[in-house]
């Protein structure tokens, strides 16, 4: 299942700054801990800070049901930002969505943070908890309140400006703090002397208690907790509590009386105080108990016999529950007796060294690699074959003199390879178009990004990955480094054919679409320019049957393609001048052909060079010519296309990641591949350009496209 896990991390990611900002973090260690036991049991995660672009990055992460696909599901470990009841934002914006997560509902989480509104519930229900005031301000009749007391906001968690106070000054000071510090009111409830409790809870229907755990207030019965004892000097956790059996049943069975009649979800935390003569008192629930590995719920649960990984795996499957009726729980792995599975334990390790597989990419996208750039290209290649080097390739250079050098690589002794990879690097845009490396919360920006650069980096991950597992050497790998895909593959194309006849599998890199695409065929292209020019120049006419013949033409070029859902003829750049003084006429039109079959393109060729001949009775007053032709053949969706696909298809499925097959209107490097081989293009991350006309690619899907490649690779 895809898993996304929410925190809260950049607090900017706001329109405006509003009301109170939050405390409480969880730190990124934790939430990639979180990550990395989910992955352990198989789901497909991805970590997502829980501001204004969280819908973004779900829409992009999360998969369209609508297409038949598992639903995911939110882990939900996101705080809130800012303003009134932070804990219920996120769930919220969830149930519009229409995305399952793990935790309470947004009313439920409302009267848990509301410490009065829990306290009056349970009061309703016939629950004990201690008698309380609430006050707006420090200046307000005080004459009822019972000392001593403890003095808190009513609407935080963590033990923030948690206070005992026994008189009258110091209360009305502690009430002024509190107004003012957390704006909000402040809860003044009876203090209870003695021992001090927490309950942790699991599931729905039914709850599962945790053995009791006690705060080791060290025999002082007036000590509380603050939030900077917890930070810094935390109370010591005895668990199970040290208390009668009787005892301990009534506190597990008033917390979950406490849970229910809130009507919370999945997991919570109830905290209690009993008195010398053991009378209960319930202090408040926190809906997002804490899974820092060192607080109280996960030290509760490991006594229940829930180790970390379980206990994670177990919340999320409590929730799949409620939501689907079936448990998505598995065993997990005991990594004393065996490995995890292959898939985890790659996605861990490419999780681990996303900050790495970012800063490569940045590297190579800042280097201005058009075509003509020689010395800019050669340095992709060299960055390249570092990374490679290091893994045990050797290289092969193809020293080119118009383009950057060819170059191809691998780690097998012999000729026979059981992949090669194309990885182009080039491109046409000049330097002065040129898009340096960017980067939001969920995507990367950059020239060449999607259209190459995202793929190389992809590639390198997957072959780290491999080796980290010591599957490498037993996988025989090709990879051509091409410098010339802009114009075609004018040098490359004949040295990639004969490379790919000594593979059993040829895969290219270019960026998949955001519905997770692989190309498994593409047209072929072919491109013209068209001349014209007018030579009797003896009378204004002549300009004017000049101009009238050069547009007829180039629409009658575009007329061929007419609707043709098999064929694409357009014009990508024209120039046309005329003057009827001076009597001159010339002009170009550049017209590119996309087609999927070589005898639909031997039609469309016969038709264009016909359409632009001039005729006799005009060949003394006009010169026209026509340049161009084939430059790539189709790469049609054969057999062993779509069996490399159903392979890529199936692992896609064993690890949650979106796949769909592409075909698409535009040539590469894989098309100079014979026919009879195995190949499929787009195997580099997903993207394209937004509105802007920004190449980007998706950020998670980088790690998603490495785990794909490094499984096809392996040959699962």
């Amino acid at each position: 299942m895809k898993v996304a896990i929410i925190y809260n991390k950049d607090l900017s990611g706001v329109l405006n700054k509003f009301g109170m900002q939050n405390k409480e973090f969880y730190s990124e260690a934790n939430v990639k801990k979180v990550a990395q036991c989910l992955e352990q049991a198989g789901h497909n995660t991805t970590i997502i800070d829980g501001n204004m672009y969280v819908i973004e990055r779900l829409q992009n992460f999360m998969p369209r049901t609508i297409d038949g696909e598992q639903m995911g599901m939110v882990f939900n470990m996101a705080y809130g930002i800012q303003g009134e009841s932070r804990y219920t934002h996120l769930p919220s914006m969830l149930e519009m969505l229409g995305v399952p997560y793990v935790g309470s509902t947004p009313s439920g989480h409302a009267l848990a943070l509301d410490k009065v509104m829990t306290k009056v519930v349970w009061q309703n229900k016939g629950l004990p908890t201690p008698d309380f005031w609430v006050f707006s301000s420090h200046q307000e009749e005080l004459s009822e309140v019972k000392f001593p007391v403890i003095v808190k906001p009513k609407m935080e968690s963590v033990s923030f400006g948690l206070k005992v106070v026994y008189d009258e000054e110091s209360l009305r000071e502690s009430i002024h703090f509190i107004v003012t510090e957390f704006q909000q009111q402040a809860l003044v409830e009876q203090f209870i002397p003695g021992r001090e409790f927490a309950v942790g809870l699991l599931g729905n229907s039914p709850v599962e208690a945790f053995p009791v755990l006690e705060f080791d207030l060290e025999g002082d019965p007036d000590a509380i907790q603050t939030e900077e004892d917890k930070r810094k000097k935390p109370r010591e956790k005895v668990c199970p509590a040290n208390i009668q059996e009787a005892l301990a049943e009534k506190l597990t069975d008033l917390s979950r009386k406490a849970f229910q009649t809130l009507e919370l979800r999945d997991f919570a935390r109830v905290d209690i105080r009993v008195d010398a003569n053991d009378n209960i008192y319930l202090l408040e629930i926190n809906s997002m108990a804490s899974l820092g590995q060192r607080g109280s719920y996960v030290a509760a649960a490991k006594v229940a016999g829930y180790d970390y990984c379980a206990l994670v795996n177990k919340m999320l499957d409590v929730a799949a529950v409620r939501y689907f009726s079936d448990s998505l729980l598995t065993s997990l792995p005991d990594e004393k007796k065996r490995k995890l599975p292959l898939s985890s334990r790659l996605r861990t390790f490419l999780r681990g060294r996303q900050q790495n597989t970012e800063t490569m990419l940045e590297k190579l996208v800042n280097i201005d690699s058009h075509l003509r750039n020689i010395d800019g290209v050669n340095k992709c290649a060299e960055l390249i074959k570092n990374q490679l080097t290091q893994l045990n390739f050797t290289n092969e250079i193809y020293p080119q003199f118009e383009v950057g050098n060819l170059m191809y690589l691998s780690n097998s002794m012999g000729e026979d390879v059981d992949f090669l990879i194309l990885m182009p690097i080039d491109d046409s845009i000049k330097m002065a178009a040129h898009e340096s490396f960017q980067k939001t919360e969920h995507r990367l920006y950059g020239t060449g990004i999607w259209e190459n650069k995202g793929g190389v980096v992809a590639c390198l991950s997957a072959l780290q990955a491999l080796r980290f597992a010591k599957l490498l050497r037993k996988i025989k790998v090709g990879i051509f480094v091409i410098t010339d895909s802009s114009i075609s593959g004018k040098f490359s194309k004949n040295v990639v054919a004969q490379k790919s006849l000594q593979a059993k599998n040829v895969i290219c890199l270019h960026g998949g679409n955001t519905d997770g695409s692989v190309i498994t065929s593409r047209s072929g292209s072919a491109s013209y320019t068209y001349s014209l020019k007018l030579i009797d120049a003896s009378c204004s006419e002549n300009v004017a049957l000049a101009s009238s013949h050069f547009f007829k033409t180039v629409s009658a070029i575009m007329d061929i393609g007419k609707n043709d859902q098999e064929n694409v003829i357009a014009p990508y750049k024209s120039d046309f001048q005329s003057n009827i003084f001076k009597m001159n006429a010339y002009g170009s039109a550049k017209i590119s052909v996309r087609f999927n079959t070589v005898e639909d393109f031997e039609k469309i060729d016969q038709r264009i060079r016909k359409f632009t001949n001039p005729p006799r009775k005009q060949s003394k007053l006009l010169q026209s010519h026509l340049d161009g032709g084939l430059t790539r053949q189709p790469l049609p969706a054969d057999d062993k296309n779509k069996q490399l696909y159903s392979r890529l298809s199936k692992i896609a499925k064993s690890i949650d990641s979106s796949l769909t097959e592409e075909h698409r209107w535009s040539s590469a490097d894989i098309c100079s591949i014979p026919y009879g081989v195995a190949k499929v293009d787009g195997l580099g991350p997903m993207g394209g350009f937004d509105k802007q006309k920004s190449e980007f690619i998706l950020r998670h899907s980088v790690i998603d496209r490495a785990l794909l490649l490094a499984l096809l690779l392996n040959g699962n």
